[in-house]
């Protein structure tokens, strides 16, 4: 079984920098949306936190990944938002303007890739926090020129930056691009996968044409 630092590509005497660095670019490369799999960004992301962990060359690794342990909770300033997946609603006949979307959600037995909660750290975008919590959401650029990442905000504020690609009157309606935003509010309630929504759609581009992109520090 492969080592984080192997996992990672990097050497054992890697510092903390380059650590994080490797991290950034492997995380991207393993996401589904760029070629990857569900698996391989999950095994990016343990070998990161391992190492987070005081890994050190030598240790023993386990044969299965063990369950993560349940982290402490964050500092209570920490926005908390509420996710849905766009292409469940389809499914389940509901819209983005249902007033009760939300709780019509959480009584639905959906899986927790298509609706849950996280925190967003401080000076992480959407996008990073999802990623963080293990959940492999659309992205192409990470700058804002296309809309592969947009999200709709349902309630709570997540302002938007003033160099983007979405038009007027997109985020009068309260779209935005997870990869540059993140929400200022207590609590915010999100649907992700947006590029769905064909509005959005037509500004889509193809991720492979931002492979080298870098994530936002």
């Amino acid at each position: 079984m492969e080592s984080p630092f192997e996992v990672l590509g990097i050497e054992p005497d890697a510092d903390d920098g380059e650590i994080v660095d490797a991290y950034r670019e492997r995380v991207k490369e393993a996401h589904p949306d760029q070629g990857g799999s569900t698996a391989e960004f999950q095994a990016v992301k343990t070998a990161y936190e391992r190492l987070q962990n005081g890994y050190e060359p030598g240790d023993p690794i386990p044969d299965e990944t063990p369950e993560p342990e349940p982290e402490s909770p964050p500092e209570p300033e920490d926005p908390l938002v509420e996710f849905l997946n766009f292409e469940v609603l389809e499914d389940h006949g509901w819209a983005l303007d249902d007033e009760d979307l939300f709780e019509k959600a959480a009584d639905a037995g959906l899986r927790s890739t298509d609706f849950g909660r996280f925190y967003v750290d401080p000076n992480d975008t959407l996008l990073e926090a999802a990623e963080k919590n293990g959940f492999a959401w659309p992205f192409a650029c990470r700058g804002g020129a296309c809309t592969n990442c947009a999200v709709a905000v349902v309630d709570g504020e997540m302002p938007s930056p003033a160099s983007h690609i979405l038009p007027p009157d997109l985020t009068e309606k309260g779209i935005r691009l997870s990869c540059i935003a993140a929400p200022v509010s207590d609590d915010a309630k999100i649907v992700y996968n947006l590029k769905h929504l064909p509005e959005v759609s037509e500004l889509l581009l193809p991720a492979s044409r931002f492979e080298q992109a870098s994530s936002t520090d």
